[in-house]
């Protein structure tokens, strides 16, 4: 079936339960998520839970911000004033050559309404900066990007659940700050993203936090690990490849570094979470299969607790590997780089809905069900 033949056709998934949206950190790649998020919105589908980390949670911050018919342009308009274009284009001439201009770009002027850099910080590594300020640059531009396109009022309202993972400096302990728990506010957002040694730690309630990706760039555990569980259609969006092939050149070595680091051992998260669940799913036949009066025994209650009938559906997006990618693709924040994953991820997410999955006959017990999707890079519009 052809992508743009897609028609929504009011899809019901309520009967799934919670509509949940997790997205990875990655920096530009987070365009990709914004492509997912269109895709769902045409259709009709609004998650009921966004779960962010780094890029993520910026992006998350920008859909549960705003109301619903300005989600989509927000987004759009986050992304287009981080694009960095070279003054030149010298690709005709040299091949790839205006990629390294506008990293170098990046490199030493940042991203405006992002980053920008921190002269001090090459002072010396033991100059002192602070805890607040030790980065090679400063995110006040962020800030001020997200008090102009985020309505924080809003986004503590609870439609949707709002949730970002950040590691606590001292303790390296992974923190999720809930909008359910806790009223989130900028300050969560940047700490979610303050990616070291590029960027500072933020302060929460008076402790450093930095990037959850240090920790778990893929924040599907928080849905895993969330009291009540429930039944959830899970749209897990990851931009970083967990596989590929041998290096075989130092840049190779480069790229695939950060993919195996930035992956965050997803497979082996849920093969971990597909075990747990069988076995809580087998706890609940075990006791409706034990007399009555066993069954109402305290002690056996006890035990039946550990037992759980939901079910979750993981759908996992796959960011596309484009041509010439290098180490650097995090901070490819060119047009064309933005364009190309945002329509990515719009095309894998409308491949996804028109296939449905989650649909079907399903091992009664299993509990966590994963739905794969990479497919090839789309065309580029004419």
């Amino acid at each position: 079936m052809d992508v743009k033949d897609f028609k929504p056709n009011g899809m019901q998934l309520g009967e799934f339960g919670q509509i949940v949206l997790v997205l990875q950190g990655g920096g530009a790649l987070g365009s990709y998520q914004a492509g997912v998020y269109q895709a769902l919105h045409e259709a009709g589908i609004e998650p009921d839970w966004i779960i962010g980390t780094s890029i993520g949670a910026i992006n998350a911050s920008l859909i549960a911000g705003n109301s619903r018919q300005n989600r989509l342009s927000r987004l759009r308009e986050f992304w287009k004033k981080v694009e960095q274009s070279p003054v030149w284009d010298f690709d005709n001439l040299f091949p790839g050559f205006s990629g390294k201009l506008s990293y170098w770009s990046t490199v030493t002027s940042g991203i405006r309404g992002f980053f920008q850099p921190r002269l001090l910080a090459h002072a010396g590594d033991d100059f002192p900066l602070g805890a607040d300020h030790a980065g090679y640059y400063s995110t006040a531009p962020l800030q001020r990007t997200l008090a102009e396109f985020v309505d924080f009022e809003l986004m503590n309202a609870g439609k949707p659940r709002l949730t970002v993972g950040a590691a606590h400096v001292r303790s390296s302990e992974m923190h999720y700050f809930d909008s359910r728990k806790c009223r989130l506010g900028i300050e969560h957002i940047m700490a979610s993203g303050a990616l070291p040694p590029a960027f500072p730690a933020v302060r929460v309630d008076g402790e450093l936090y930095w990037d959850g990706g240090i920790l778990s760039n893929t924040p599907t555990e928080a849905v895993f690990d969330d009291l009540p569980r429930r039944n959830s259609l899970i749209f897990s969006v990851h931009l970083w490849n967990p596989s590929g092939d041998e290096p075989v050149t130092m840049s190779e070595v480069l790229n695939r570094h950060k993919d195996v680091q930035y992956s965050s051992r997803i497979t082996s998260q849920i093969a971990r979470q597909q075990q747990v669940h069988r076995l809580r799913h087998v706890i609940n036949q075990l006791a409706a299969r034990l007399p009555e009066a066993e069954r109402n025994s305290s002690a056996v209650r006890e035990l039946a607790s550990y037992g759980c009938t939901t079910r979750m559906h993981v759908v996992r997006l796959l960011a596309p590997q484009l041509e010439c990618e290098t180490h650097t693709k995090d901070i490819d924040f060119t047009p064309s780089g933005i364009m190309q994953r945002w329509d990515a991820g719009y095309a894998h997410t409308r491949s996804v809905l028109a296939r449905r999955p989650w649909l079907g006959d399903f091992d009664p017990l299993s509990g966590v069900i994963l739905h794969e999707h990479m497919d090839e890079l789309p065309a580029a519009a004419e």
